[in-house]
């Protein structure tokens, strides 16, 4: 029983050390990005839309 226990209790600790990492490579791409734009003078990032075929400014989830 208390095998289990731990076995649970690392995979927990596993799967949230992965997303804190996941997090703060995410962060850092963002912060990056920013700095470029700020650099630049850049006010964003065009995409083109392949429904329309226009383009739009990037959202931050993408």
């Amino acid at each position: 029983m208390q095998i289990i226990f731990l076995l649970l209790f690392a995979g927990a600790l596993w799967f949230g050390y992965r997303k804190f990492v996941t997090d703060a490579e995410k962060l850092t791409r963002r912060r990056q990005e920013a700095r470029r734009q700020q650099e630049t003078g850049s006010q964003g990032t065009l995409v083109k839309d392949p429904e329309t075929g226009e383009y739009r400014l990037k959202k931050p989830e993408e």
